[in-house]
């Protein structure tokens, strides 16, 4: 009986663990896309991130002969790909676009909170005392730091904000209801399919619109940028991201999105000259006091066959 529940516990602290690298990555991404917002709109961007992100997904599930979805299975990835790699990245860029990169990382941090209450209402997750508490602080802190840090933001920073929180329920959904797809196929393979939904509708989107054109002025600087994006911040982000998710509860995973917005602060210092404010630092402190609460409880809580659920497809 102890055997089964230490490795329970080991996989929870792997699956953290990897997340925290995949949300470091995603954080220095939204550095990059400040620095590329200025000569690029939100889905010429997107297209950026997710058509090379796409290009290096592909070859290595291919390689290591992943497990595909099943066909039956492939309406609810391609939605969840369509709905997450399309058009929350579009919404995702658009805020960065009004704001400065640690403050648009501090309103994804909300990602905690919204995958908690979601995966609560769909019968996926039990909350626990704990694990609300840690998320409440960690969100707290969020709150604090945007609301202290204001006065210095760019004119309109709340159009941003706001349209990152609201952003945030896609990807919310999308962490709670990628669980049961992984499990009937692989990882790689789910994101593999979802990724490339994604891409395919908006690299459409750009084409028939005419917005790719830009990239044909990008220098030398902006395609490292963009590669970067693309391969650190796309493929090897969300590879990971992906693996935390088969490892460990939504919310555990989604909680440690919150030090994106250190990984995004420090870069976006040296690359776009952003400031980091005492606000932050102290929103930042509150965050990882948030993490640690809510991912040391003894036994975590997750149904294995919850009666409520409602998941896209059938187990």
């Amino acid at each position: 009986m102890e055997a089964p529940r230490q490795q329970r516990r080991l996989g929870e602290g792997g699956g953290v663990l990897i997340a925290i690298v995949s949300s470091a990555l995603g954080g220095t991404a939204a550095a990059v896309t400040r620095y590329l917002v200025v000569t690029a709109d939100p889905i010429t961007l997107a297209v950026l991130r997710w058509g090379i992100g796409f290009a290096v997904v592909l070859p290595v599930a291919l390689l290591l002969r992943v497990t595909w979805p099943r066909r039956s299975d492939w309406p609810g990835v391609a939605a969840l790909g369509f709905a997450f790699f399309g058009l929350f990245f579009v919404l995702y860029n658009l805020a960065v676009s009004y704001t400065t990169a640690a403050r648009a990382s501090l309103a994804l941090s909300t990602l905690p909170l919204q995958t908690m209450i979601v995966a609560s209402l769909l019968g996926i997750e039990t909350l626990t005392a704990r694990k609300t508490a840690g998320v409440g602080i960690a969100v707290l802190g969020v709150v604090a730091a945007l609301a202290s840090g204001l006065s210095a933001a760019p004119p309109g920073a709340w159009r941003g904000e706001a349209i990152m929180a609201g952003a945030v329920l896609c990807m919310a959904f999308y962490n709670v209801w990628s669980r049961p797809f992984m499990r009937r196929s692989s990882a790689l393979g789910f994101l593999a399919v979802g990724m490339g939904t994604g891409a395919a509708a908006l690299i459409a989107v750009g084409a028939a619109t005419g917005r790719l054109e830009v990239l044909r002025d990008f220098g030398a600087a902006q395609w490292i940028a963009g590669i970067y994006l693309g391969v650190g911040g796309g493929a090897l982000a969300f590879i990971l991201w992906v693996l935390a998710l088969q490892r460990a509860s939504p919310t555990r995973v989604a909680n440690t999105m919150t030090v994106n917005p250190l990984a995004a602060a420090l870069l976006a210092t040296g690359l776009v000259g952003e400031p980091i404010t005492p606000g932050l630092i102290a929103g930042l402190a509150a965050v990882f006091a948030g993490i640690w609460i809510a991912t040391t409880e003894r036994l975590p809580s997750i149904r294995s066959a919850p009666r409520r659920c409602r998941f896209p497809g059938k187990e």
